[in-house]
């Protein structure tokens, strides 16, 4: 029976003026398990004769059958399948993957066929040592001969059945024992009963054959029997088809998925050039995010200092009032009486002033603040040693005063226990009896001298004044804080007559910052997304030239079986995988960014979010499959015979 049927073939390549008519009219059968040579001198067409009946080309016009398949209409992928389950290829060149070695070569046509590893790999085994090279299953082609690469090349042809050889002048590039050997295991593969196809200038090579074929200026002008085909079937068994399944399409995931790794290994200064962009706008847009949501998170924490849910109330028209120190209509009975409202949590009413700080030989101006009892509560401050005033104090009037680090400084340089000591303000002495924490210095100057004393003291000892010059009102957790400063605003307007005062409500404060700071966070993140997508083209141009670079490779996958979409999943993952890399280099680098950061900057860290390294990771696969499409695609529509002539 005919495994191969060729019907008035033509091939024209070019068109109009520059047709070149290659072959022409073409009728030709061959016998199953027959052993045929096609010789003719360069420019005869039998190169593309061989390309044509290994499906790595298309006639222009014509009938072809393999095994009774018709080939009219078939479409790129369908003539893959066909490859892998009819055909094997032995090459001039070998063309063998520089990057795998023997074994992982003949591996090749099984991959895409759909054998599964553990089979693949011990056919592969036994076919490299039926051929004699058990020793250098491990040996990259680099590592070989011309002689045992040609025979790796034997091996995988062998490797799907290899029903039928196709052998373009299999000892053109060996010498001439090589060649001699290369001769006797195809005859020897031909009495299996494998179909041996020929291509060969040299008549010495042809005359292996039983069946000699000459082809001249693209015509056949001889076809000589020699001998007996004594292998001839009568029929072709179905070849099993296991693509498709969901068990051949993770298979095939896999195989691209570690092949991509090979290649990202292989060629580590293009993937690490490549990469580069990626990890500098992953570290961009990481840093940026970071550094905004910590300083955001450092401005909040200034406004806390401030008090939480609370609302002051101070007077004048607002702030750069130049007349606000002429009004004098605040009052500790305006704070008693906020303080019975139902939205109010508590109030503190407050006395400033300044005035000369004394102790022993040191004079120093400072800030006397009159507060009371729960002032240090709202505010959030705390005691570093000693204690706060109570309610007793506030009530009684104590001259009690609690200091700040910056007056105990001053004041009391070389001495560390001070509690209980006296300090003289305006005169009057004031009885230390605890120290605060260090203040946040954001809203004011570091170098400020402060101090607190119940307001009852400062305003009788001190000031004698019976104005206050603010109330902070704490409002209740469960009261909205917009309505809250509503009601105080229409309470005390209500009492004074007029709106003498006016209001700073630390919510709207914080709201604001809130929505400056991701206003401005979004803005620089944007800026430096543009780094991703500069990164996202510059891994696009280096796919696409490596595309360029691995023509033959993706010309080699695809003469044994590789489908069109098996290239694009290899070159879209190494993509995504290089983006991906990139992008947890980039979000380690920003790591190491961060504690840098924290060793030179104390004011305040980067505050890294979960969602960002998620973000920024994800939008490098998302950069590795849309600017990896391209290439990839562009490798998968590569003409087989196109890619292997390059």
């Amino acid at each position: 029976m005919n495994i191969i049927e060729l019907r008035n073939i033509n091939k024209i390549y070019g068109s109009g003026n520059n047709q070149v008519h290659v072959l022409k009219d073409i009728n030709l059968d061959i016998e199953s398990g027959d052993f045929v040579a096609i010789i003719g001198q360069s420019g005869s067409g039998k190169s593309t004769l061989m390309n044509i009946l290994g499906c790595l080309d298309t006639a222009s016009s014509g009938d072809y059958k393999i095994a009774g398949e018709d080939l009219a209409g078939m479409s790129p992928d369908d003539l893959a399948t066909l490859r892998s389950k009819y055909l094997g290829f032995i090459f001039q060149r070998y063309n063998l993957l520089a990057t795998l070695n023997a074994e992982e070569n003949v591996e090749l046509p099984a991959i895409y066929s759909g054998l599964k590893s553990q089979e693949r790999k011990e056919r592969a085994d036994q076919i490299l040592s039926n051929l004699e090279l058990g020793n250098r299953i491990d040996h990259f082609p680099s590592e070989l001969s011309g002689g045992q690469q040609q025979r790796v090349s034997i091996a995988r042809a062998l490797m799907n059945g290899g029903e039928i050889i196709l052998a373009d002048e299999p000892t053109g590039a060996l010498d001439s024992k090589s060649g001699l050997n290369v001769m006797a295991i195809l005859q020897q593969l031909n009495d299996q009963g494998h179909t041996i196809i020929l291509v060969t200038h040299d008549q010495n090579i042809a005359n292996y054959a039983n069946r000699i074929i000459e082809i001249k200026d693209g015509a056949i002008i001889s076809d000589i029997r020699k001998a007996p085909n004594k292998n001839k079937k009568e029929e072709f068994p179905p070849k099993d088809n296991s693509r498709n399944t969901f068990a051949y399409l993770k298979d095939q995931f896999f195989e691209a998925f570690r092949m991509s790794i090979q290649a990202i290994k292989t060629h580590k200064l293009r993937s690490g050039l490549t990469m580069l962009g990626i990890i500098i706008g992953i570290a961009s847009v990481v840093s940026v995010v970071a550094l905004g949501k910590g300083s955001q998170e450092k401005i909040l924490e200034d406004i806390n200092s401030l008090g939480t849910n609370t609302i002051v109330v101070m007077p004048g028209k607002g702030f750069g009032d130049r007349n606000s120190s002429k009004y004098k209509t605040l009052t500790v009975n305006d704070a008693e009486l906020l303080a019975r409202q139902s939205y109010v949590d508590s109030t503190t009413p407050a006395v400033r002033t300044s005035g000369t700080l004394t102790r022993e030989n040191i004079s120093v101006t400072g800030q006397l603040n009159g507060v009371g009892d729960q002032y240090f509560d709202v505010t959030g401050l705390k005691p570093e040693a000693g204690r706060f005033f109570n309610k007793e104090d506030v009530k009684s009037g104590s001259a009690v005063v609690v200091i700040d680090q910056n007056t105990k400084e001053k004041l009391f340089p070389n001495t560390t226990d001070i509690l209980g000591k006296t300090i003289i303000f305006n005169r009057q002495p004031l009885k230390i009896i605890g120290i605060s924490q260090k203040q946040n210095a954001s809203f004011g100057t570091t170098d400020t001298l402060t101090m607190w004393s119940p307001y009852t003291a400062v305003m009788n000892r001190i000031t004698g004044d019976r104005n206050i010059s603010s109330i902070t009102v704490k409002v209740k957790d469960n009261v909205s804080m917009t309505a809250a400063e509503k009601n105080v605003i229409r309470f005390l307007t209500a009492k004074h007559g007029k709106e003498d005062f006016f209001t700073v409500n630390t919510d709207s404060i914080r709201q604001t910052i809130e929505s400056t700071t991701n206003t401005m966070r979004l803005l620089i993140s944007c800026i430096a997304l543009i780094s991703l997508v500069v990164g996202g083209i510059g891994v696009m141009n280096i796919m696409l030239v490596s595309v360029t670079e691995r023509t033959r490779e993706i010309g080699i996958r695809m003469a044994v079986g590789a489908r069109r979409n098996s290239v694009l999943q290899q070159f879209l993952i190494e993509a995504v995988l290089i983006c991906l890399i990139g992008g947890f280099i980039g979000v380690l680098f920003v790591f190491g960014i961060g504690f840098l950061f924290s060793m030179f900057v104390q004011a305040f860290t980067m505050s890294y979010s979960a969602t960002s390294v998620i973000l920024a990771i994800s939008c490098s696969t998302l950069i590795g499959v849309i600017f990896g499409y391209i290439p990839a695609r562009n490798a998968s529509l590569l003409n087989p015979v196109d890619a292997l002539c390059d």
